[in-house]
């Protein structure tokens, strides 16, 4: 037998001739690559070194890439309470919770004495402040109008009374006119009878 036709290795027997193999191998598919999903705890797990289930019900407001929100509120309020108050409302109400906790947190710890309430009573006073500014330029635009009102209501009386002063003034100029003018066209015919208007060049 032709060592180039068949060998024989331990209990396989292998030909090479193409011919020997009556079904053909399957061609070769690569694998897919499967999407492997890693879920990174929320910011409060990671501090607290705890698993982060998937229902957390810190997860959703402190994430993971902000750490110092949740340090802020943990360390005024402790963390136990944080989540308490977060299990006790309503999911819609929940990240308002958060941001008035976290705010109340940093006034409390930039203000060790009157935390937010110095906030708010700066706010109060301001507002009391605009409130008085308010009142006062009602007061002023009040005052200008009632000046602009008196100031037209003389301005229509003098008008008034200098219509009425000028009328019998203006009658009697032309009553008192009236005899100058006739004895200036009596003049008038005169020199037109005697020739003397046309005794002057033209």
């Amino acid at each position: 037998m032709d060592s180039s036709d068949t060998t024989t290795t331990g209990f396989h027997h292998v030909s090479s001739s193409p011919s020997s193999s009556p079904i053909s191998s399957p061609p070769y598919l690569p694998a897919t690559p499967t999407t492997v999903v890693i879920h990174s705890p929320c910011a409060a797990c990671k501090i607290l070194r705890r698993r982060c289930a998937d229902n957390c019900v810190l997860a959703p407001y402190f994430p993971p890439t902000e750490p110092l929100k949740f340090t802020t509120a943990h360390r005024v309020f402790g963390a136990s309470n944080v989540i308490k108050l977060l299990q006790d409302l309503p999911e819609n109400q929940r990240a308002d919770a958060v941001s008035s906790m976290v705010y109340e947190a940093k006034a409390r710890i930039r203000d060790p004495v009157y935390g937010c309430t110095a906030a708010v009573c700066q706010l109060q006073k301001q507002v009391d402040e605009l409130q008085a500014q308010l009142a006062r330029a009602k007061a002023e635009l009040t005052n200008l109008q009632a000046q602009h009102g008196n100031l037209l209501a003389l301005i229509c009386m003098e008008m008034a009374r200098t219509q009425q002063d000028c009328a019998p003034q203006f009658v009697s100029g032309a009553l008192a006119a009236s005899p100058c003018m006739f004895q200036s066209d009596a003049d008038f015919v005169d020199e037109i009878s005697q020739g003397l208007v046309w005794d002057e060049p033209l």
